[in-house]
Formats: structure tokens, sequence, C-alpha cells
């Protein structure tokens, strides 16, 4: 069985490491670089930063800050914000990215699924989807989660993974920041429905939270912002804790 992956994810918004609550409410929370080299010595498997104003600022990720990862890091890292087109993959990976995390651009676009996968291979493209559970169900949203959309979490998760995505990113809006544990009904029947490795995001509040995203969310992957950034939990800590519950990762 593979390991089970710990990812520690970075959103930056003006070249600072940012997180907030439910999508907002952000507080500062160091340099990405520096943060970004620290947590490849403690042991994750890979890191996420996010450029989380970009789309919705019309802006192209920073390429500087991503040759300064790359040149720090041994470990495989993923890219997002403002890619909308093959262009701004080219340029991510060209700068040292391993995957680049496409959102907002894959719902208006789907095509770009398609066309990263056939022109850089499915392991590159990365599907984020940012969902909230309303009355509706899960409902996908644009934008950082300003926008909501006709797009039902489940429904587009397979039609992404048809398309030739190689992971599907899922946040819980509703569980975001809020450390009350991951959406795990929702991870479980993704992870049922789709031939590719789904990530769990949205809700990281203690340990335990990590094995159940595993346990009975069946998420291959697990990651988190805060509670790694604040050092509430350290990654080799977790490490051995998830092993020693009988949880396969890397130590």
């Amino acid at each position: 069985m593979l390991a089970k992956r710990i990812i520690p994810c970075l959103d930056v918004k003006d070249g600072q490491t940012v997180k907030g609550t439910n999508f907002v409410n952000l507080r500062q929370a160091g340099d990405p670089v520096e943060l970004g080299r620290a947590y490849s010595e403690q042991g994750a498997d890979e890191l996420v930063f996010l450029d989380i104003t970009a789309s919705h600022e019309g802006r192209k990720t920073f390429t500087d800050m991503v040759q300064r990862v790359a040149a720090e890091i041994s470990i495989p890292f993923t890219v997002g914000g403002g890619i909308s087109e093959l262009h701004d993959v080219e340029k991510m990976l060209s700068a040292g990215a391993d995957k680049v995390s496409i959102n907002s651009a894959a719902i208006r676009n789907p095509n770009l699924i398609d066309e990263i996968a056939y022109n850089f291979g499915s392991q590159v493209c990365v599907v984020a989807i940012d969902a909230r559970l309303d009355e509706n169900g899960w409902t996908c949203y644009l934008n950082g989660g300003r926008i909501p959309t006709e797009r039902n979490l489940f429904d587009w998760a397979k039609e992404a993974n048809q398309r030739g995505a190689g992971e599907i990113l899922f946040t819980s809006m509703n569980h975001d920041g809020v450390k009350a544990g991951f959406a795990n009904d929702a991870l479980a029947r993704l992870a049922d429905e789709l031939s590719i490795p789904v990530i769990a995001s949205g809700g990281a509040g203690c340990m335990e939270h990590f094995r159940d995203a595993f346990a009975i969310g069946h998420a291959d992957a697990a990651l988190a912002a805060s509670v790694f950034h604040f050092g509430e939990i350290g990654i080799p800590e977790l490490k051995e804790y998830l092993r020693a519950e009988k949880i396969n990762v890397r130590l």
C-alpha cells in the first residue's frame, strides 16, 4: 500500500504566508521560503504553495518565489493561483515546481485539464476544488471561495478525473480553519468514486483528525496549514503517532 502523505500548505499573499478561518480573517505566518525549508527538513512529504489572491486580483503567481523555494527544498512541491493557460504551467515548471494546482480556471475552462495532462503528463495536474456543504449538497466555489457555481463536488471531481487530472485537492470550506476535523464522509465518497489520489484539506486541529482522514475518509494525503505554521503539531511527532495508529507513513 502506498504511504499516506503529510502536506503543509502555504497560502501566500503579498509575499507572506497567511492563514484564515473559513477563507477570511487572514493573519501572517511567516516567510514562505523559510517555512518550506523547515517543513522539508522536518519530514513533510510534499508542499503546496497557493497564491490565494491571484485569481481574484487577476494576477499571475510569482515565479521568483517558486525559484527560491526550488533552490531551498528537496521534496516535491505544487504551486497554484492564477494559473489559467499552458504558458503559466510551463513557467511554473521551469521555475522548479513539480506540479501545478488549478481551481477556478479549471471550472471556467475544463479543457485546461486535458491540455495540461496531454502536454506535461497527468502527474503535473492537481485539480483543487473548494466546496461548501449547503441545502443543495456540496457546491463548488470560484476565486478563493468567493463565487458559488452550479457545479457539484462529486460530479466535477469525476469529470476532472476523466479529463486527466492526476490528483484532486478537496478543501471543505465549512471545515477550513475551524480545526474540528476533515470532511470525512465526502472524502470517503470521493475516494470510492475516483481512480486518482484525493488530498484532504480543511479542518485539521489535532493528530486524531489526520488519522481519521486516512482511516475513515480514505484520503491519500492530508493537507494542513495553521497547525503546522503556528507549531501546534510537529510533523515528526505526527508521523510517529500515525505509524502507531497503523497508518502507513514515511518516517
